[in-house]
């Protein structure tokens, strides 16, 4: 391909495509802009152009001959019918020798805007200067159609097409559509706090739905796909909405409240975390405007049924207080921590007098999985043990056979949450 002749088939491309700057996209056919049933909208041709190009949308001369077009579309429901789009509020640029009229019609087309597919279908207007409508019967179901709008240049001492804003709105048998709705369901409109809540959103004459969007006073909370959503973080008096867009084209966004729910809560606190020794016993003190309440576990407990028991655990355990109010259950823990009182001997004797005889830890039994070794001055196991206990404390011998007197050094891993280890020396005396 020649220079020049490149440069020419850039030129063409350039007109055919370009709208003018500054002008919206429903300047140029394909990006007609999609008119929706029971909704208005504000348009303009200023500034848009006419496509140059044979075949192109503005190569037809029914009606008009085209100037600064402009294009919307439609698409006609299931059933077609009659259709009826109306223009008001036309607003003329006034310059000298500008025209003051606009032309508009509706068309058919085989092929998507190519002019060569063009039918005119209703009514033509060639001089519109203030609100008309362009009307059209027996339109075909479920049909693409084009509504092209352009300014007229003719008239004594026009130079120039007519440039206006106006409104612009559809309707008629053909895009009518069910006014959609949505409505919402909750499983119990009073609920105990913390309690799962289930909201269903109910469509009516809303095919084609979107995500929902759930609210809880106002807030968004979630998205979903199906039609339900779930929580359990509510207060009382709170109004779930849910939100959705009904039709993919020309979509509708609706929305619903649910009724103002009724979340029954009330104060239940069992105190703050307590720290006793191995032995001791120590009083609860919890908190309930409910009468009706207990303890758990009641092992240890002085009287479940009080909330100021006293008791005497054994090890670490989590005191949990319920109570009861208008059905609903609500409680609380406190952990009550038993610090051990680990005391490991520095001496012991197995000379089988009965008295001192193995190496005996006090409160050891509270870590059932603790794990004893113990070595020799030359770092040699001469013992090892999973638990340990009297029964199962060393005695002085491995089993090489009675070990000597002397020094020798033991590691206890406690093997509890806070991995605990406990290293020193003891003396064995004969």
């Amino acid at each position: 391909m020649s220079k020049h002749v490149f440069v020419i088939v850039l030129l063409i491309l350039s007109l055919c495509s370009n709208p003018a700057q500054g002008q919206a996209n429903y300047n140029a056919c394909n990006n007609a802009l999609e008119l929706c049933p029971n909704q208005v909208f504000g348009i303009t041709n200023i500034d848009a152009n006419k496509t140059f190009c044979p075949g192109c949308e503005d190569d037809f001369n029914f009606c008009f001959a085209p100037n600064n077009s402009i294009w919307l579309t439609f698409i006609t429901n299931a059933s077609g019918g009659d259709v009826s789009v109306d223009l008001s509020n036309l607003l003329f640029e006034i310059n000298p020798g500008q025209g003051t009229e606009l032309q508009a019609t509706l068309i058919s087309a085989t092929v998507p805007c190519n002019a060569a597919s063009f039918s005119q279908i209703g009514n033509c207007v060639s001089a519109g200067t203030s609100d008309f409508s362009l009307i059209a019967a027996g339109l075909l179901p479920s049909t693409v159609y084009y509504v092209v709008i352009s300014g007229s240049d003719t008239g004594a001492g026009v130079t120039s097409a007519a440039e206006c804003t106006f409104d612009v709105s559809i309707s008629g048998t053909a895009v009518d559509r069910p006014v959609p709705s949505v409505g919402i369901s909750v499983s119990s409109s009073t609920i105990c706090v913390n309690d799962i809540l289930t909201a269903t959103a109910l469509p009516t004459d809303c095919p084609e739905t979107s995500s929902y969007k759930w609210f809880v006073n106002g807030v968004l909370a979630a998205e979903t796909v199906d039609p339900v959503f779930q929580t359990t973080t509510l207060v009382h008096g709170a109004v779930i909405r849910v939100e959705t867009a009904c039709f993919s084209l020309c979509p509708v966004t609706v929305s619903e409240n649910s009724v103002p729910l009724t979340v029954i809560s009330f104060p239940v606190d069992a105190g703050s975390d307590l720290f006793i020794d191995f032995g001791d016993t120590v009083q609860l003190n919890g908190t309930t405007s409910s009468a009706d309440f207990i303890w758990s576990p009641e092992f240890g407990v002085s009287n479940s049924t009080t909330l100021s028991p006293f008791i005497w655990p054994t090890e670490t355990t989590a005191y949990t207080l319920t109570a009861t109010e208008n059905g609903c259950s609500l409680s609380d823990q406190v952990v009550v921590h038993v610090e051990s009182q680990l005391l490991f001997p520095n001496t012991f004797s197995p000379n089988e007098d009965e008295i001192n005889d193995t190496w005996v830890i006090s409160g050891i039994e509270l870590y059932p999985d603790c794990y004893v070794r113990i070595y020799d001055r030359w770092g040699q196991e001469v013992f090892q043990s999973t638990g340990y206990s009297i029964e199962k404390s060393w005695d002085g011998n491995a089993r090489s056979g009675k070990m000597s007197e002397g020094v020798y050094f033991y590691v206890v891993d406690l093997r509890d949450d806070d991995k605990q280890q406990f290293k020193g020396s003891i003396t064995l005396i004969r």
